[in-house]
């Protein structure tokens, strides 16, 4: 309001102060006479002010008419000027609007729309560094791979859009399957962009793929460095690199770096079960058991898993079974709890005859996690007892339409792998091979389903009551002659006495923990 008050008290002052003026040169005698040939004027001293101001003003006009004249000829003569800057503004306006539409027309995915308003846009622009990014990702988008790689060739001559020149044909190579070529362009936009978290993810894919564990090893180590992976997870995946060296050395048997490596890849992740594995192995063949022995407890008590079991059984090969329970003590004591120590447990003492210890090492195993191999675990427990047909038969049949148990199954593709890896054979992913149950997602066969009814069911008589199954569902399916031995009322023998077996269903025997591990 005061600044208001101010230029009205201004205006009011110009006006006065013009006023004044004014009526001091009516009072002013005298005048200008302008006399031109045979024409004389006489002019008062207020009318000469005004008409100077005239000519003054008729002047700046004059003068501008002839620079704008001035300015023409430049701009036909191609200079740059006035008119040529506002010509260049408006194309440059048209330009950045064809420019925006066509990021609009990608982000909503019309490829040929967009494409069409990179075109424009270049025309107005000339800046292919902005219009070229556009119609490479909208070619990719309309599906024109072609014109999508003559693009991104188009962006390398310029160092500002060099790199993304290399990615985009990284990308494109990859989708065709070369990945030879892929892993070149990689390593080049590696170079130019080490810090990129997508090439860095890309190019150790690839190195991993491709057997090139030092040059993932020196990848994963730039992550590392970069800020992109946390150092406990780059301990973990170097030591993956490192055990998959160490395999790639065992088949070029190189045996002397294969141990080193692996005892090296042990030493970055002792819970990794191949790495404990081949380490353990390496250590028996130099002869040094106590080492093994070592690595292979400190494996078990991180996660048990049966090639470990497999490896502590190659240190003692020669030893009964009875002292191979004694000595597997010192390994089943670390997780006693674990379903891997009760199956392992029971197969030790089912080698040993020992059937009622590997009953109670079991416990209710087959029934609270009902895997192949618990079930297959219990019909040789209850074939060394001397169970009834219907009873074995029963479990095997249960253990063919049960699960696997733990597998080494891929967190990315849930593919489930024969043996572990570093890179899933199936998606290609790096480090994602976890030994787990694998979801059961088709289901028991119909075959599977179909087995109780052929081969019947446990006999819950022949069982106690608290390992009692189910009914045999069809008698007439599993009923068979007895014995001569029982039909004279001798006791039946069990497996261990010398009966002959050879017209009852084979029971496999219990696997040792290699060949557990094997299978």
């Amino acid at each position: 309001m005061l600044w208001s008050l101010i230029k009205i008290l201004l205006f009011i002052g110009i006006v006065a102060g013009l006023t004044l003026g004014a009526g001091y040169l009516i009072d002013t005698g005298g005048g200008v006479r302008v006399a031109i040939g045979t024409i004389e004027f006489t002019l008062g001293p207020l009318q000469a002010v005004i008409v100077a101001l005239v000519l003054l003003i008729a002047m700046w006009i004059v003068l501008k008419i002839a620079s704008l004249g001035v300015a023409v000829l430049r701009f036909l003569n191609g200079d740059e000027t006035a008119i040529s800057r506002w010509f260049d503004r408006n194309r440059e306006r048209r330009g950045f609007e064809a420019l925006a539409d066509g990021l609009m027309a990608l982000a909503s995915g019309e490829g040929r729309a967009a494409m069409s308003k990179a075109a424009r846009a270049e025309r107005y622009l000339k800046r292919p560094e902005l219009t070229n990014l556009i119609t490479a990702q909208a070619a990719e988008m309309a599906g024109d791979r072609a014109k999508a790689e003559e693009t991104y060739k188009a962006l390398l001559k310029d160092d500002r859009t060099r790199f993304v020149g290399v990615r985009g044909i990284m990308k494109q190579k990859l989708a065709a399957g070369e990945t030879d070529t892929a892993m070149a362009l990689a390593e080049k936009a590696f170079a130019l962009k080490p810090r990129h978290e997508e090439t860095q993810d890309v190019l150790l894919r690839l190195q991993a793929n491709s057997g090139d564990w030092k040059g993932a090893r020196k990848t994963l180590g730039a992550k590392m460095k970069y800020g992109a992976l946390p150092r406990a997870v780059h301990r973990r995946r170097d030591a993956v690199l490192a055990l998959g060296e160490a395999a790639a050395i065992v088949e070029e048997d190189a045996t002397i770096e294969a141990r080193e490596a692996a005892i090296e890849a042990n030493r970055l992740s002792p819970d990794l079960v191949p790495a404990a594995v081949m380490a353990a192995r390496s250590y028996i063949a130099d002869g040094k058991l106590r080492n093994a022995a070592r690595v292979i407890k400190k494996a078990w008590g991180a996660a048990p898993h049966p090639e470990l079991a497999a490896a502590f059984a190659e240190i003692e090969p020669d030893e009964t079974p009875a002292q191979r329970v004694k000595r597997f003590a010192a390994l089943t004591k670390l997780q006693p709890g674990h379903q891997e120590t009760k199956m392992l447990l029971a197969e030790l003492n089912i080698a040993a005859e020992n059937f009622a210890e590997a009953r109670k090492a079991m416990g209710d195993l087959a029934e609270a996690d009902p895997t192949t191999r618990a079930l297959t675990i219990m019909a040789a427990i209850e074939r060394g007892e001397g169970a009834g047909d219907s009873v074995i038969k029963g479990y095997l049949a249960r253990a063919v339409g049960a699960s696997r148990g733990p597998q080494w199954v891929c967190d990315n593709c849930q593919h489930i792998a024969g043996e572990w890896a570093p890179t899933c054979t199936n998606c290609g992913a790096f480090d994602t091979l976890t030994w787990r149950t694998p979801p059961d997602i088709m289901g028991p066969s119909q075959g599977a389903e179909m087995m109780p009814l052929i081969v019947g069911t446990p006999d819950a008589a022949a069982l106690p009551a608290e390992d009692a199954i189910a009914e045999v569902v069809v008698e007439d399916a599993v009923e068979a002659d007895p014995p001569a031995g029982e039909a004279a009322g001798e006791e039946p023998a069990g497996p261990m006495n010398g009966r002959d077996h050879s017209a009852e269903p084979p029971v496999p025997p219990a696997d040792s923990p290699e060949e557990d591990a094997r299978k």
